[in-house]
Parts: structure tokens; C-alpha cells; sequence
């Protein structure tokens, strides 16, 4: 799964007496580079929308900062569920209601903070089913074609900004595609994030294809060192 992360721009407060606490916003705008050059263009999303309201397709999650890694398995637990999802001329336009949980409730308070809100940002969790490569220098990395849906997060970091990317997978789990974004939302140039991989995570795995997580910050160290000699 991959990640792609927007601005929050609107959200709906429910009055004091209230207990709906509902929000909007969206999910991938339409032409914005990610930080891994990707770029989502429009119609990405139509045929998921479509086997969604069709029944062909499962609605989205709603998680919090894509579910992130936890050992009792919380984060994973979706925080509310999404009631609207369409495509627009901006991008793709979420809006849901969170649960009356205590993780619930906390987000919606995190929200509406003021003199700003703690949380701002949204995210989506994808599997990119259409794309085309890019062919030419000054192109984006990849045009996501279509997109199907697997979480919508909102998460602290907005407007794509370094995209926070926690992963619903554990790090056993993890291939090299994967951890090059990883540390592309981390900052890293491609071809930065390529080295770390070569000659860091490589270097940790084991016979049962496994690495261990202790040392993943001596593997981005040693990438460092290559890429700067």
C-alpha cells in the first residue's frame, strides 16, 4: 500500500448540544506532486467510486495516521467511518464522522484546536492498479491512472509536506518499493532513498527474508555514508 497526503480545508463542528462530530476535506488533489514524484490524475478514482456503490468494492477505513505499528494492535482500530467520497475538479472530496470513542473524540478535539487545529492533514492508502512511468527527464515518476482505495487517514502533517508514512504493514513485511517511499515522505530524493536501500536494508536481511528493526537506523546511516562518498 502506498500513501498520498492532502489538506484537511473544511471542517464541519457540530453544534455544543451535539454529539456528531463529522469533518470534510480532501483526500488527493488532482496534478500535485507527491513526494515521491508521483502524481494522481484526474479520473483516478472513478472506476473504485463506481464498485463502491455498487457493492463490488469495500468502503475505505478511517484510520489515524494510517493505522501506524503498535503492539496491542490500536492503531489499526479505525477511529470513525466515511459516509461521502466523490471525485470533483480539485480531487478527490471525503467527508465522514468520527466514533464517540475516547480515540474519537480525542482526533475531533485535536481538530478543532484553536488558535490552529493539532491535526489538519488527510492521506489515502492505495493500491495503484493503472499507471505510466515516466519517460522523460522533468516528468513525474509515475501518472497514477487508477487508484483503488484501502484507508483514508487523517494524519498531522498536511499539504504533502514530507507525507508522514507509518505503513499497515509490519517492518517483516516490508519490501525495497516500499521502503524507498517510506523515505521518499521522509524527505529522500529517489535516487537517495534507492542507495539507503542497496546498501543499508539489504545488508540487514535475513536467510528468512526478515530484518531487524533495532538496526534500521544503521542501515538509513550506512546509505548516507555511500550516497555522500
Amino acid at each position: 500500500m502506498e500513501t498520498f497526503q492532502s489538506k484537511l480545508i473544511e471542517l464541519k463542528l457540530a453544534p455544543a448540544d451535539s454529539s456528531i462530530m463529522e469533518f470534510s476535506g480532501y483526500g488527493a488533489v488532482f496534478g500535485n506532486i507527491d513526494a515521491c514524484g508521483d502524481v494522481i490524475e484526474p479520473g483516478a478514482f472513478k472506476q473504485f467510486l463506481s464498485d463502491v456503490k455498487s457493492g463490488i468494492q469495500n468502503w475505505p477505513a478511517m484510520l489515524l495516521q494510517h493505522g501506524g505499528i503498535d503492539l496491542l494492535g490500536l492503531a489499526s482500530t479505525p477511529i470513525g467511518a466515511w459516509n461521502h467520497l466523490e471525485e470533483d475538479s480539485i480531487g478527490l472530496k471525503v467527508s465522514g464522522k468520527l466514533a464517540p470513542t475516547p480515540r474519537g473524540k480525542e482526533v475531533y478535539e485535536l481538530m478543532k484546536m484553536q488558535p490552529r487545529p493539532a491535526i489538519d492533514g488527510l492521506s489515502i492508502g492505495y493500491i495503484a492498479r493503472e499507471f505510466i512511468n515516466r519517460t522523460k527527464p522533468g516528468d513525474p515518476n509515475r501518472r497514477l491512472k487508477r487508484i483503488d482505495l484501502v484507508e483514508i487517514s487523517p494524519v498531522v502533517f498536511p499539504a504533502n509536506d514530507k507525507a508522514r508514512v507509518q505503513g499497515v504493514k509490519s517492518i517483516d513485511e516490508v519490501n525495497e518499493r516500499e521502503f524507498e517511499n517510506f523515505l521518499c515522505n521522509f524527505g529522500y530524493t529517489r535516487k537517495a532513498a534507492k542507495t539507503i536501500v542497496a546498501h543499508g536494508l539489504k545488508a540487514l536481511q535475513k536467510d528468512d527474508g526478515t530484518y531487524d528493526l533495532a538496526e534500521l537506523k544503521g542501515a538509513i546511516d550506512t546509505g548516507i555514508r555511500q550516497l555522500n562518498s
